[in-house]
């Protein structure tokens, strides 16, 4: 993995490709690459590094070709060198292809073409997909990519050109996501709606096990099996505003102050403090099975993963639901209990998660009724769900997730008082629990308007090496989300632990050189948060605390001490959450870091 983009039309094609390649940076990648077809010929070009290397190598030259594509790779099957990068081309240079995903099968395919006679020069899997199409190929190129794909075992999202069958780029998607994007005499194959939305809102989205076909006039999609399918054209709200930085130095500080309008956003329309009603439409199919609910299961990864523990406190707390919060990584292969009544809720920024994706395909097969909460509309795992409610916070383009975390742990706030409306029907959700949801936009703010003291923090703890989050209840999440953004973006080492636990092993690392973030506001816990705190000050430990405003008992126990407003203990995550993202920020751009692109990682997970 990690970006594709494709492109037939009446333009120019390298410079389209290369302007909507640059979109899809954010994603992570080690390397680039492009083909095109020119004058009858395959031109195919290489970097490792950013894509600024791969546009040196091709500055200066006037081109002519009208269809190509190109690619950023992340790093999987051997290292981010010049000849792993793609595109990967066949023996003859007659087809090239790109792709995200895994081949799992590819060292058994890779040694039978090799006794054929074909000539591998990289140590991918994804070669092993030009040789095949090559082996099929008898100039018609959907045929020889179906029949290719029929031996392939594994995911992949692909696209394919060929100067023998120069009119035309052929797609495929098992797993991996591709998007067919529908212009004004030209057609976009991309694996995110960002690379073409400067060009079109009209999109298509690919099943799995489909293929697509673009030429100058006309596109089509068919089933691995070569019968059409018709698909739905939808449009994309978002413009091409939100996919810029908008004077920001980096997404991910225009995305945390993005955050009060990205939660009024999740908000609008769902709900009614006067009333004390939640209406989550996306739920209606599936009213009758959330009402039966014995047992919710939340699957995720990472920060999704983090907010599925918010969402656990609250469903158990408030509308005494059972709840278990599971790695969608471990989910799947440890063949989990799924009993009648049971929900499983999983949950994905991107909506591509394929670990995500995976754990709910099981629990699928074990019988259980499935709802998403998911940013991108149209994405595989809303898709796929049984119901679903969306965040609307518009594009998330930093890696390390803000925005998403906490409009997640709205969403689930949300869903919580509509769970306790609907199998409690004798009660009604007090209009009070629903106004305290509503006020947290402007607490947000109040947050971010502090932003310069945290700052001044950053700047006293830039050189540490490694730092201790602790937290209890509702806070535990949050003091996991702080150290795993800490270690996202500033390569510090950094762990999350509950507050009680620390004493069980963690405390022998204290020392004067260690920070110890505790996340201590006034809420059920807060005595005994004060009792770890006055452990890790006994040890020499530097503290900082994020408190509660008006707490001034804290600031005689610790070196540092940031100011949250007050709200209720289950919504304390969203406020405290902040300081943390800011934290994290600012140290690692004074540490030197690329924070919206930071090393080995990637934004959207396709591959497991």
């Amino acid at each position: 993995m990690c970006g594709i983009v494709g492109y037939i039309g009446h333009h120019e094609a390298v410079n389209v490709l290369l302007d909507g390649i640059k979109r899809l940076e954010y994603r992570g990648y080690d390397s680039s690459g492009i083909a095109f077809v020119e004058n009858g010929l395959l031109r195919c070009e290489k970097a490792v590094g950013k894509i600024s290397e791969l546009e040196k190598k091709l500055d200066g030259n006037n081109f002519s070709a009208h269809i190509g594509i190109v690619h950023t790779r992340w790093a999987t099957h051997g290292a981010p060198t010049m000849e792993n990068a793609h595109p990967h081309v066949d023996c003859n240079n007659g087809i090239a292809v790109v792709h995200n995903g895994i081949i799992e099968n590819y060292d058994y395919l890779k040694a039978k073409l090799k006794r054929e006679g074909h000539i591998f020069k990289s140590e991918t899997d994804t070669e092993v997909l030009a040789h095949l199409i090559e082996k099929y190929f008898q100039n018609n190129l959907e045929m020889a990519v179906i029949e290719a794909l029929k031996e392939v075992e594994g995911t992949y999202g692909i696209a394919v050109i060929s100067p023998k069958d120069p009119q035309k780029i052929v797609a495929a998607r098992r797993g991996s996501p591709l998007v067919i994007g529908i212009g004004n005499r030209e057609y976009f194959i991309t694996s995110d709606v960002s690379a073409s939305l400067e060009h079109t809102r009209d999109v298509v989205y690919l099943d799995d096990n489909e293929v697509a076909i673009l030429t100058m006039n006309h596109y089509e999609t068919k089933t691995m099996q070569n019968t059409p399918t018709y698909k739905k054209v939808e449009e994309v709200l978002w413009n091409i505003d939100m996919i810029e930085k908008g004077g920001y130095e980096h997404f991910m500080l225009k995305e945390i102050h993005e955050q009060p309008q990205a939660l009024r956003n999740v908000m609008r329309g769902r709900v009614e403090g006067d009333r004390g009603l939640v209406k989550l439409g996306g739920l209606i199919s599936c009213e009758r099975e959330l009402r039966e609910a014995r047992r919710i299961v939340i699957v995720a990864c990472g920060t999704s993963w983090h907010a599925g523990l918010v969402g656990e406190y609250m469903l158990e707390e408030l509308a005494r639901i059972p709840v278990e919060v599971e790695y969608a990584s471990e989910f799947r292969y440890r063949n989990p209990v799924i009993e009648e009544g049971t929900v499983v809720i999983a949950i994905s920024q991107s909506g591509e998660t394929a670990d995500t994706l995976a754990a709910m395909r099981e629990a699928r097969h074990k019988g259980a009724k499935l709802l998403s909460i998911c940013n991108v509309v149209g994405s595989t795992i809303a898709r796929e769900a049984d119901c679903g409610i969306y965040l609307h916070i518009g594009p998330e383009i930093g890696v390390a997730s803000t925005k998403a975390f906490t409009a997640q742990i709205t969403v689930l706030y949300l869903f919580t008082l509509y769970m306790m409306n609907l199998k409690y029907s004798h009660t009604t959700t007090s209009s009070d629990m629903v106004k305290v949801i509503q006020s947290i936009p402007d607490k947000v703010q109040t947050i971010l308007n502090m932003e310069k003291e945290i700052v001044e923090l950053a700047r006293i703890y830039k050189g540490s090496e490694n730092a201790l989050y602790l937290g209890r209840g509702y806070n535990y999440p949050v003091a996991l989300e702080g150290a795993l953004k800490l270690k996202e973006i500033s390569y510090i080492h950094a762990e999350g632990y509950p507050a009680a636990e620390m004493k069980h092993g963690p405390i022998a690392l204290i020392n004067k050189d260690m920070p110890v973030v505790f996340i201590a506001t006034r809420d059920s816990v807060y005595g005994k948060i004060l009792s770890n705190i006055a452990e890790v000050r006994s040890r020499g430990g530097r503290l900082i605390a994020i408190a509660s405003e008006g707490d001034d008992q804290i600031r005689e126990k610790v070196d540092h001490v940031f100011y949250i407003p007050k709200t209720a203990d289950c919504l304390t995550p969203i406020l405290s959450v902040i300081p943390l993202q800011l934290l994290a920020y600012h140290m690692a751009v004074m540490r030197g870091c690329d924070v919206d692109k930071p090393r080995n990682l990637a934004k959207s997970v396709t591959v497991e």
